[in-house]
């Protein structure tokens, strides 16, 4: 077959430049596996593990045009480890791609050695296109939708995360990955470019929202580079970014993390009110205490700050982190 139609439905803009292509596939760091303390394996995080030999984790990737490692086949169905039990130390780190459309960005992730590349891909046309010209990646291609694939048991080892991930999507795969935190190591996305702008923002911006303060809890965030509408098929209207995300060293947040996520959601709720209102909307009048941020508004809130508040709504409300949230949208 010759090439895909882009479908309006699935958010499809297919990347048709190399170079872009392999630039976004440079910015992934490798790592082997590491040994963790419950005698099991996990993908390196990048900066913080040590490599086997005692070194440091690199982050730099192999070079174009190393012969692919080879990786068991995923024959079991998705449902059950692609890996399987017995993964071994010091062996390379699985990447899954979100969306490898005609494997403009599949084909240099083949390339590394230092990865074992997988692939998600939700429209069958592409995946007939993938399977007639990159027949050695058919074993490791899953089709079907990202969002409701079981990343713990197709990965209980970790895997990293890359892809030119559609725009319409872009934000519900990012609370993927944050549900899956302790899997996911690095991410590295293509997303709409004011959304890639929000996500990096850091607080006191008017772009810095919801998922940016859940995404900075634990992720370090980095704006790498401006993608122009030219390089794609069909052209988007907007220009796109590429991003990526590496796991900070916070393993769990000083607070009840199910009532952080909520109180987050419900003081952005009504962005351009105090945080007196937001809050006492949604949790009561706290016996008429106020906090000290109540007279300000969410985004100028760092994520520490977030940590002391929802700590002390805690404290005087003894809020069920599970309580819906009214008016809060997940942007």
């Amino acid at each position: 077959m010759t090439e895909v139609r882009a479908k309006k439905a699935l958010g499809q803009h297919f990347l048709v430049d190399l170079n872009i292509a392999r630039k976004i596939c440079d910015s992934l760091s490798g790592g082997a596996l590491v040994a963790t303390p419950d005698g099991g394996f996990r993908c390196a995080v990048p900066g913080a593990d040590a490599a086997p030999n005692g070194g440091a984790a690199s982050d730099a990737p192999a070079a174009v045009g190393t012969a692919a490692k080879s990786a068991p086949k995923p024959s079991a169905p998705p449902e059950e480890s692609v890996r399987g039990a017995n993964a071994p130390a010091g062996g390379a780190c699985d990447v899954l791609e979100v969306g490898c459309g005609m494997g403009v960005l599949t084909r240099f992730l083949l390339q590394r050695g230092d990865i074992v590349t997988y692939g998600a891909e939700i429209d069958s046309e592409s995946v007939a296109y993938l399977h007639a010209h990159y027949p050695e990646f058919t074993p490791r291609l899953m089709e079907g939708d990202f969002l409701r694939m079981d990343l713990r048991t197709l990965f209980p080892h970790g895997v990293k995360v890359i892809g030119n991930f559609p725009y319409n999507i872009s934000s519900q795969i990012f609370f993927k990955i944050l549900e899956n935190r302790d899997l996911v190591p690095e991410c590295v996305g293509m997303i709409q470019r004011e959304v890639a702008v929000r996500l990096a923002e850091p607080p006191g911006s008017k772009e810095y929202g919801i998922l940016s303060v859940l995404l900075q809890a634990w992720y370090d965030i980095e704006y790498l580079f401006t993608v122009n509408e030219t390089v794609f098929n069909p052209p988007p209207k907007v220009k796109s970014a590429v991003i990526r995300l590496r796991r900070n060293r916070v393993d769990r947040l000083d607070c009840d993390e199910r009532l952080f996520v909520r109180v987050v959601k419900v003081s952005f709720g009504q962005r351009r009110k105090m945080l007196r209102n937001s809050l006492r909307a949604a949790f009561g009048a706290f016996g008429g205490e106020e906090h000290p941020f109540f007279t300000r508004r969410a985004e100028t809130l760092s994520v520490a700050e977030f940590v002391e508040l929802t700590n002390w709504v805690e404290t005087h409300v003894g809020a069920r982190a599970d309580a819906p949230v009214d008016g809060a949208a997940e942007s």
